[in-house]
């Protein structure tokens, strides 16, 4: 089996490298957030690495995850690797493990594997899991919650799959999708029989010191052909009272979350609504942040805000009740979390999007995409949002960039 590996990778000529065998916690079944924390405190002053899964969940809100799970993935995963490095452009800074020869090699290998762009064929062909009729027929049944008072905006995804996947490249596919999303919180994760590869432009969440910053992203639009169109979409993004309306309601439940930990009168918003532009679509990106008591520890951090706001909705425990209802799969990883802790216990935690998942042992991979319905929601142009958030990874995987 391979190393476990992680690469969070800024795609500004900035990143963190893990890698190399090392202490591991798996949290599944019975497993608390408490042990969680346990795993953290016995490796303080390490660096950790590893995953959320978004049926983390499950503990927080005795809620329940039993779709179809092609993946099989544990609720959590941390790791204390051999080896994290630093990376900044040409230069790389050893701040765990030592400088052997076998690290240096693996560095090298990378760092060669990314400055390649000959990509090996990726040739897999992706199916949806739930037919567009299936899917317009959900939306119209969320609106009628929303109606009836249930819920304000929700989220609501689904699987695009493909089996008998037998990848010997997994590096090379990883720098093959980040070539195409080019994102701020992309990621390469490789532990046991998982491998993600992931193109998130959204941050979960981000600890320095006593203070934590969530990042949420509601409101999409597609990338113009030219300059021209480009300029417009962006222009009809920022005027799109929908799109508007879901990212201040996701405001709204994130500067909750925060306030159930913050320090009195701390919570503030940053920015509202920025329009951010990414390789594949424009976004309107939001920032909330909050002061904590510094002895505030990562579980109790992670049990106030997890899952993360724009992948559950408002209220958030009964929209993630109806997802479970109307969702046809297990989003594990996906609407999940990919981070690291720092020694000094500040941390940063990205949201899986805009992500292939990879099962080595069941062949499996997926790509699971998602979007906001709200009142104002049509179910035709919602489905058109997720085509356009998966479609350029989907089509731009089996092409030759």
């Amino acid at each position: 089996m391979s190393q476990p590996i992680i690469y969070l990778n800024s795609n500004d000529g900035t990143g963190i490298l893990a890698f190399g065998d090392g202490a591991t916690f798996t949290k599944s079944g019975k497993k608390t957030i408490a042990e969680v924390q346990d795993f953290i405190d016995e490796h303080q002053g390490k660096y950790i690495f590893g995953y959320l899964s978004y049926d983390l969940k499950n503990d927080f809100y005795q809620l329940k995850s039993s779709n179809f799970d092609g993946l099989k993935i544990a609720d959590t995963h941390l790791w204390v690797p051999a080896t994290v490095v630093k990376l900044d452009h040409e230069k790389f800074e050893f701040v765990q493990g030592g400088k052997t020869p076998e690290a240096f090699d693996f560095i090298g290998r990378l760092m060669e594997e990314e400055a390649d762009k000959n990509y090996h064929s990726f040739n897999y062909q992706f199916e949806a899991r739930t037919p567009k009729e299936d899917y317009l027929a959900t939306v119209r049944k969320i609106k009628e919650h929303i109606q009836r008072g249930d819920i304000y905006e929700v989220n609501y995804c689904q699987e695009f799959f493909t089996k008998n996947v037998e990848l010997n490249f997994e590096l090379d596919t990883y720098f093959k999708l980040n070539e195409i999303t080019k994102a701020p919180f992309s990621s390469f994760l490789q532990l046991g029989d998982i491998t993600a590869f992931c193109g998130s432009p959204e941050r979960f969440l981000q600890r320095t010191g006593n203070k934590l910053i969530s990042q949420p992203i509601k409101g999409t639009a597609r990338r113009g052909v030219s300059a021209e169109e480009d300029d417009y979409l962006k222009e009809q993004l920022l005027k799109n009272p929908k799109e508007l309306a879901e990212n201040v309601m996701i405001v709204d439940l994130v500067r909750n979350d925060l306030s159930k930990i913050a320090t009195k009168d701390s919570v503030k918003v940053d920015e509202l609504q920025g329009l951010h532009t990414f390789e594949t679509v424009h976004q309107l990106i939001s920032t909330v942040s909050c002061e904590i008591d510094e002895k505030t520890n990562f579980a109790s951090i992670i049990e106030a805000t997890f899952p993360m706001g724009s992948m559950t909705g408002v209220p958030k425990l009964r929209a993630m009740e109806l997802m479970e209802d109307y969702e046809n799969f297990k989003r594990g990883l996906y609407a999940g979390s990919i981070g690291y802790i720092q020694p000094n216990g500040d941390f940063d935690f990205n949201v899986v999007i805009r992500s292939l998942i990879y099962n080595r042992k069941e062949k499996y991979m997926s790509c699971a995409v998602g979007g906001a319905i709200t009142i104002q929601s049509d179910p035709e142009a919602e489905y058109e949002e997720c085509l356009t958030k998966v479609g350029k990874i989907i089509k731009g995987m089996n092409e030759f960039l």
